[in-house]
């Protein structure tokens, strides 16, 4: 057995690894196959086989913020921006219960039109209906973190893109790494289960900041994790940029998988969108959970992040067919609960 092997089966018992390790691991291709068996057999043992699968509903794609890999931002003048009411929403909402989910994810750009009290509203009745509930709407103040809390949401997402400062202001002219951070860790304080994640393959992005993102997500102590591959989109500043690939995707997401093994870890679209059995790849090297879209499809058509999304002219009511389909070809389960993490 090669000494990677080694320092991988050896993570896979203790979760633990050095910056040195991990780099070492992500800049070895040889050893691909082994780190994702590891992290399967290491999902496997703490969260099983079952598949959480989180209703996402994209309810405005109208963003403050100028990120520099977003094809949201507010500089791109090429997209049709919307944003719903609180009553489409819910109509949402209720399709996702009728679909079966148990869990919502509401998502959207930094959009300053929905107040803390028009937060709040919608989030009590969407509790109402039963759901847990995610949030991923950005950089909030402690007091909007603490009402929506109050008001019943359990989660939200917040991802770091990155943990070098350098590069973390370069993609985010307009914004501050230091509150992103604080930000997190307002989360944590408030008792959410709190997710956060990178974007892999960023220009200027070392393999040697991969390695500290992973380690951040263990400091953090996150609940939960969402990376996926940079896809550059049109009628952005970095459009004409590399992508990130599947394959050092998939190893950071294994890697982290090992190092914090009872979380939860989403199989993004983007991983989909470079290849299409992507998803199930991610599902194969560690991942857990699935957020199929039901945001409806002239919304979802609009909510361009990257382009190419996986899923975009599928009906809600087929993206949940052909997910389910894939994820018992795997021999999983679909999960019946809600899929809080249970920490070990």
């Amino acid at each position: 057995m090669t000494d990677l092997k080694k320092i991988i089966q050896n993570a896979a018992a203790s979760h633990e690894l050095s910056a040195e390790q991990i780099i070492a691991v992500l800049k070895d291709d040889s050893i691909n196959d082994f780190l994702f068996s590891a992290a399967d057999k290491v999902r496997e043992k703490y969260v099983g086989d079952e598949v959480h699968l989180r209703g996402l509903i994209e309810f405005s794609n109208i963003c403050k913020c100028s990120c520099k890999y977003c094809g949201i931002r507010k500089e791109n003048t090429s997209v049709q921006r919307y944003r719903m009411t609180e009553q489409e929403i819910l109509s949402l909402a209720q399709y996702a219960k009728e679909y079966g989910y148990k869990t919502i994810v509401l998502q959207s750009g930094e959009d300053s039109f929905f107040s803390k009290e028009k937060m709040v509203s919608i989030i009590k009745k969407i509790k109402d209906m039963g759901f847990a509930l995610t949030l991923s709407i950005g950089e909030k103040t402690y007091e909007e973190y603490k009402a929506y809390k109050d008001a019943g949401a359990d989660r939200y997402l917040l991802r770091i893109e990155t943990t070098d400062k350098n590069l973390y202001q370069k993609m985010h002219p307009d914004m501050s790494f230091e509150n992103r951070i604080n930000c997190l860790k307002n989360l944590k304080k408030l008792g959410y289960e709190t997710g956060t994640g990178c974007l892999v393959g960023l220009p200027e992005q070392s393999i040697e900041s991969l390695a500290h993102d992973i380690l951040f997500f263990k400091e953090l102590d996150a609940d939960m994790i969402g990376l996926g591959p940079f896809i550059p989109a049109p009628d952005t500043p970095l459009a004409e940029e590399n992508g990130g690939t599947l394959t050092i995707a998939l190893k950071v997401m294994a890697l982290t998988r090992l190092l914090l093994p009872d979380i939860n870890i989403p199989a993004t679209t983007a991983m989909e969108t470079l290849e299409p059995d992507g998803r199930l790849k991610a599902l194969q090297s560690g991942a857990n959970v699935v957020m199929p879209n039901v945001t409806d499809k002239s919304c979802k058509q609009k909510y361009t992040i990257y382009p190419g999304k996986a899923g975009l002219n599928n009906t809600p009511e087929a993206y949940k067919l052909s997910i389910t389909s894939k994820i018992k070809s795997i021999g999983r389960k679909i999960s019946n609960n809600y899929g809080f993490r249970n920490k070990f």
